[in-house]
């Protein structure tokens, strides 16, 4: 018996094993080689080899495995700069806020400004480094050699930050002299200062939206008959009051897939109302672009990139991240003592997890374009096996309580890029 069931388990591990280099070989032959990290280089493999389904589609989410990863952040920033070059995209989506808009715009336009006052328009700590500034700075650059309609503008989809939108509507209301009552100017300010209670049930929405309702249609009743030539200035307004709406909504329904849905509708909005040409590359998590769902596979809650391949298909294209080894740095809280955040070597891929295979390949830096990918037997099997991926979000790397999601890659993205090794992003902007 013991003989058997020994030699069932080599069987079983020669197969497996067997299987890991049909996979390793086909990635060896067929993915696309990323030359190396740096932001400022081309990717001439990539473009010698394009995908047809990439080049095809107007709508390009990037997304990370980490918040804090400086391959991460350059490589995207070598992609967007590589489609607004050659697939003409002006469009930049964050998962930032609506508020730090305005002043990134003004400075990538030409404004005043220097690195650490741009970065402080950021609502997301992981934002403020050295990595994302020097892309800030590249559109920038871009901006100034060009015509106004040619310039890149940006943009925030996240609905977590609203600070400084009740006095953007005040400011409003007094300048275009809008008939809306003190008492809902109050309520404009409530659900801006009102914070988010993971923790505790609430009705708040359910109260306070009807009354931001009434001022949405007050203000689009005024334009409508005293400023009908003032479109703009009206549709930014009612952008940002559609924004605290969205968050008064989620204030209700802080654990839910609502963020997601909400950043969609953002998406959306801006797509149909802020480009010529229906493109644009969206910067964010990989739990926030993937096609499918946000952790675990069958959680059944719907990311924003589930919504946006719903409903635009093919015309949108979602970018993974994974990765093997590497520093990576982590949030640490201390009971009674300063929290503090402290940097990590992870040294090897984690068992049973995509990473572990994905790693054994000769390449540093790869694309795979799970379209063809799929078309192969081993690929397939192997994709379409559910394993892990570590998962680091905001807090970052936690080696006490490491966070591993159970993925169905094959469900999850239209390219992936792999990264050996990762470092951290460079927070000093001095």
């Amino acid at each position: 018996m013991k003989s058997l069931l020994f030699t069932s388990l080599f069987l079983l591990s020669f197969t497996i094993n067997a299987q890991e280099e049909e996979v390793i070989n086909w990635i060896n032959q067929n993915a696309i080689e990323i030359e190396d990290a740096d932001p400022n280089t081309d990717l001439p493999n990539f473009n010698d080899q394009i995908p047809e389904k990439f080049k095809n589609a107007k709508i390009f989410g990037f997304g990370e495995a980490s918040h804090h990863g400086k391959e991460f952040f350059n490589i995207k920033a070598k992609y967007f700069k590589y489609l607004v070059k050659n697939q003409d995209v002006k469009v930049f989506i964050m998962e930032e806020s609506y508020p730090a808009e305005a002043g990134i715009n003004e400075w990538i336009g030409g404004g005043k400004g220097n690195a650490k006052t741009i970065a402080n328009n950021f609502s997301i700590l992981p934002w403020y480094n050295r990595e994302v500034v020097d892309l800030l700075e590249w559109m920038r650059n871009y901006n100034l050699a060009h015509p106004n309609e040619e310039k890149i503008r940006f943009y925030g989809m996240d609905i977590q930050n609203v600070e400084g939108i009740n006095q953007e509507i005040r400011d409003f209301v007094k300048e275009y002299q809008v008939p809306v009552r003190e008492e809902l100017l109050s309520v404009v300010d409530s659900t801006t200062h009102k914070k988010i209670d993971y923790d505790k049930s609430t009705n708040w929405a359910d109260i306070q939206l009807p009354k931001l309702r009434e001022v949405e249609q007050i203000i689009t009743d005024h334009q409508k008959n005293h400023y009908p030539k003032q479109e703009e200035e009206f549709t930014t307004i009612l952008r940002a009051l559609n924004y605290l709406k969205a968050y008064t909504y989620y204030l209700q329904h802080s654990k839910s897939d609502v963020r997601d849905r909400k950043m969609f509708e953002s998406v959306k909005w801006i797509i149909d109302n802020n480009t010529s040409n229906g493109k644009a590359f969206i910067w964010a998590h990989n739990e926030h672009i993937n096609n499918h769902e946000m952790l675990s596979y069958g959680s059944g809650w719907i990311s924003a990139g589930g919504h946006l391949k719903d409903f635009y298909k093919e015309d949108y294209y979602s970018v993974y991240f994974d990765f093997g080894t590497g520093k990576a740095i982590g949030f640490v809280t201390r009971k009674n003592k300063p929290n503090y955040w402290d940097l990590y070597e992870i040294e090897k891929p984690y068992r049973r997890t995509y990473s572990r295979t994905l790693y054994e390949a000769n390449k540093d830096i790869y694309f795979i374009d799970m379209d063809m990918a799929l078309k192969n037997i081993h690929m397939n099997d192997f994709f379409s096996d559910k394993k892990k991926q570590l998962l680091l979000g905001g807090p970052g790397f936690d080696p006490k309580n490491k966070t591993l999601i159970s993925k169905k890659f094959s469900k999850m993205f239209d390219g992936l890029i792999y990264i050996k090794s990762i470092s951290s992003a460079n927070y000093d902007l001095n």
